[in-house]
């Protein structure tokens, strides 16, 4: 399925719209303003029910985020510290299989692979429109956790204050 995300620019927070291959709006994210310098964004559909709630901690002095759902906590997205040679990313779920983000990130042109397969691909590479990018999620695989964490790569990866950067 493809969707494409679009950052609203005229917002207080950062607030992303999510729309399907056909261009109806599909997902909401709610930027809500930071609290207390923590981030918080609220993933909706449409009808403003909330499919899930990310949070930004600070790990050992790095950005991360953790994804909720119905009040559980399903993944903590965060930036590979150790690798010299390229940016990559660690969606970090319960068990074995995470997915990993591996790519250049400042140009919206990545892949999610999890248990070595490519499962998601975000390419800004066709796409005109500023601030807006597409996302190619494989079927089977979980679009909201897909699409939450590329919200989250996004934050980390092209934050306003400089963020922790990526290529």
């Amino acid at each position: 399925m493809r969707y494409l995300i679009r950052e609203k620019l005229l917002s207080l927070g950062d607030d992303f719209r999510i729309q399907d291959a056909n261009g109806r709006d599909v997902f909401f994210v709610d930027g809500r303003a930071f609290t207390l310098l923590r981030e918080k964004l609220v993933f909706k559909d449409m009808n403003g029910t909330e499919l899930a709630f990310i949070r930004e901690k600070l790990i050992s002095l790095r950005k991360a985020y953790e994804i909720h759902r119905d009040g559980r906590h399903v993944a903590t997205v965060r930036k590979d510290l150790f690798n010299l040679f390229r940016c990559h990313f660690t969606v970090d779920v319960p068990g074995p299989d995470d997915y990993e983000a591996q790519g250049s990130f400042l140009d919206h042109d990545y892949r999610f692979t999890r248990g070595g397969r490519v499962v998601a691909a975000v390419s800004k590479k066709w796409i005109a429109i500023r601030d807006t990018y597409a996302v190619d999620i494989v079927d089977n695989e979980d679009d909201i956790l897909i699409l939450a964490s590329a919200v989250v790569i996004d934050q980390i990866c092209h934050d306003q204050d400089g963020g922790e950067g990526g290529h």
